[in-house]
């Protein structure tokens, strides 16, 4: 039976959802209980075609280990000649997880299909005659001898020794005629997963674990949301996003995780007060061109600058992005708009006299370039000087993707979000001691 089918079942009348499970005994439902093809996600499935390597990134609790027992236990019940690696980042994960864990191999099987576990011996045999055998990748050299017609390879990211372990095993999957196997892992940028990402041949399977909600309590999904959600710990633990920065960045991700406070602490009882708030304007030159970057920051009573909101918005007309900038210092109560017009000119500040903002507008040019202009907002935050409040990860991802010295290598064609914060926090912090720029106050 296939999902779809098992999906019409739900919509059945229930004496007639009865009859049918009357009908097919005992036996059949247990069958059917187990089926993974019909419980399981089109995504925890085994992609189709030719292929040699899958190579699962997601989030933790989308379902990766129950994914890998299923696929082995399919190998293992049709192919009595199967020879399967199991290889945790240790010995003791391999067990504790690939095989005795809540999703192992042990706890998925069917009561009259469940394989013998011979601990000692490290091995699992079906009633096939497929066999199981377990290693850790903290031994690289364990993987030299044995050969294999498949493999499972579990959180390949934390390995000690990837790159080892995983060629070691490679050169061992050379039995049947079709040898493949399966990675699965909560995505982090070592050299391993950038090389399986670069190199062909391999199919990818991205997830996050809000995609397995129906298994999750609904009391974790909001905790991690509100906890983690943005920031870059959420977005590669949870969403499963793969999350690199390249060398000679003004900003790292370590930096900007030093600088958070969450996104209430300004709001809460004894919270830090602002003493004043800015919204930044980095204009796009057209109005089809790139986004309009738009950020709010306020300078709180300890002297600390924070990053309140990223209102940058695209495709709109400058009358709509213009009410957009409107509209958020009306919300921060800010005492000040900064625009760049570089772009525009005197258009940018006619557009916001035209949305009615009733604030002191400061059009600013800029003598130099984005990174220039950046680096010691970037100075700022290695000193502890600024603060996120909460997450903002398309900015975020535009700041570590300045580099030192020029050169960006981000999202879209401009830093225009990266670009805004360093006008708003240059204004709250650093004056006009941030460059020889010539400036208006309208």
């Amino acid at each position: 039976m296939s999902r779809s089918q098992w999906e019409e079942l739900a919509d059945w009348p229930p004496d007639r959802l009865a009859a049918f499970l009357d009908q097919i005994g005992e036996v059949g439902r247990m069958t059917l209980l187990h089926d993974w093809a019909v419980h399981a996600r089109p995504e925890q499935l085994p992609p189709p075609g030719d292929w040699r390597l899958w190579l699962m990134l997601a989030g933790r609790g989308f379902g990766k280990t129950r994914a890998g027992a299923e696929w082995v236990r399919s190998i293992a019940e049709a192919d009595g000649g199967a020879r399967i690696a199991l290889v945790g980042a240790s010995l003791h994960e391999a067990r504790s997880v690939m095989v005795e864990g809540e999703s192992g191999l042990l706890a998925i099987a069917p009561w009259w299909d469940r394989p013998i576990w011979h601990p000692a011996l490290r091995r699992l045999v079906w009633k096939s005659g497929a066999q199981a055998m377990l290693f850790g990748a903290a031994d690289p050299d364990s993987l030299r001898g044995p050969q294999f017609t498949h493999g499972w390879a579990d959180e390949i990211a934390k390995w000690a020794n990837g790159e080892a372990a995983w060629d070691n095993l490679m050169l061992g999957l050379r039995l049947g005629r079709t040898p493949r196997l399966l990675a699965t892992t909560t995505p982090r940028p070592v050299p391993l997963i950038r090389r399986l990402i670069a190199q062909g041949g391999v199919v990818v399977t991205r997830g996050a674990t809000r995609d397995n909600r129906a298994h999750l309590p609904p009391a974790f999904l909001a905790a991690m949301e509100r906890d983690y959600g943005g920031t870059v710990l959420g977005r590669q633990e949870l969403d499963g996003e793969l999350i690199e920065e390249p060398e000679g960045a003004l900003w790292t991700r370590a930096l900007i995780e030093r600088c958070r406070v969450r996104r209430d602490a300004l709001a809460q009882p004894g919270g830090v007060a602002l003493n004043r708030v800015v919204v930044a304007v980095d204009p796009p030159a057209s109005s089809t061109g790139d986004a309009c970057g738009i950020v709010a920051a306020g300078l709180g009573a300890d002297g600390r600058a924070y990053v309140i909101e990223d209102g940058t918005v695209a495709g709109v007309s400058p009358e709509g992005w213009a009410a957009r900038v409107v509209a958020l210092a009306m919300r921060h109560g800010a005492d000040r708009i900064v625009a760049e017009a570089n772009n525009g000119g005197e258009m940018v500040g006619s557009v916001l006299r035209a949305a009615q903002a009733d604030l002191p507008l400061r059009l600013v040019h800029a003598s130099r370039g984005k990174a220039a202009r950046a680096e010691p907002v970037a100075a700022l935050y290695e000193r502890g000087r600024v603060a996120h409040a909460g997450a903002f990860p398309e900015m975020e991802d535009q700041m570590c993707a300045m580099l030192i010295g020029g050169g960006y290598c981000g999202p879209g064609r401009s830093p225009d979000r990266a670009d805004a914060l360093v006008w708003a926090l240059s204004e709250l912090m650093l004056g006009r001691r941030m460059e020889n720029q010539r400036v208006r106050t309208l």
